[in-house]
């Protein structure tokens, strides 16, 4: 992406999420936009993830060092709840190995990671805070860690895939810039827990392993759509036929 497109790219990113522009501004923006998205070229894909948020939130994706101290011993924290979370969530009675959705399993996941990491010495972990100050479970990011010794902060998002599909290109990351309920509030390392699972001819479900993903490199493609409700369809001016009564 050429530094023009990328700035182009991120200027769309900060209006879509939000921030006010002078009117022939938003005009302008528009009309430049509309020829990129109907030509889905290069501009619109290879975007850094962090300079999504570093626009949106004004905050720092900090890439992970492996060799620091700190990083090593969170990870290793980190990966030691997620053992454990596998091993209850494998459990014959866990009501997850019957989830018929990933949502479904996606949200278990979520309550037992902050579980096991709630009672982790060292660490704190709790569902993020929007830039208002309400608790919020939709949306990036699932998880706020920190780290009670060095005030470090870790975002976590569980993701789930099925087995064989750990090369797919279906989309399994959304991120919607939203002003109002943006939940990144703070310099933080960005981290996916990838967890594969696999179903059985009974039905059962088997999560069979993790990994931690840093997504300080991680590119993104904007697809934007256009979209509207009943209400702004069904409006009075606009109904020019009806069935009779």
């Amino acid at each position: 992406m050429t530094r023009a497109a990328h700035r182009f790219v991120v200027a769309i990113i900060v209006a879509a999420s939000g921030f006010s522009a002078p009117a022939d501004e938003q005009a302008n923006a528009v009309g430049k936009l509309i020829p990129w998205l109907l030509d889905e070229g290069a501009a619109l894909k290879g975007i850094r993830f962090a300079d999504v948020i570093s626009a949106t939130s004004g905050r720092r994706v900090i890439p992970i060092d492996r060799s620091d101290p700190v990083d090593q011993r969170v990870l290793a924290l980190l990966g030691s709840a997620l053992d454990q979370v596998l091993a209850e969530l494998n459990a014959p009675e866990s009501p997850t190995r019957k989830a018929r959705r990933v949502n479904e399993m996606s949200s278990h996941f979520e309550t037992a990671i902050r579980k096991h990491l709630k009672a982790t010495a060292g660490l704190t972990c709790d569902f993020p805070k929007t830039a208002d100050g309400k608790q919020q479970r939709s949306g990036y990011p699932d998880l706020r860690i920190a780290d009670t010794a060095s005030k470090r902060v870790y975002y976590l998002d569980p993701k789930l895939f099925a087995a064989g599909s750990r090369n797919s290109s279906f989309r399994t990351f959304y991120f919607e810039p939203k002003r109002a309920t943006n939940k990144v509030t703070e310099d933080a390392r960005h981290l996916i827990a990838g967890i594969e699972h696999e179903r059985a001819a009974d039905g059962a479900v088997h999560f069979a392993r993790w990994d931690l993903i840093d997504l300080s490199e991680f590119r993104v493609k904007l697809k934007a759509e256009f979209e509207g409700s009943n209400a702004d369809m069904y409006r009075a001016g606009a109904v020019v036929g009806s069935s009779p009564r």
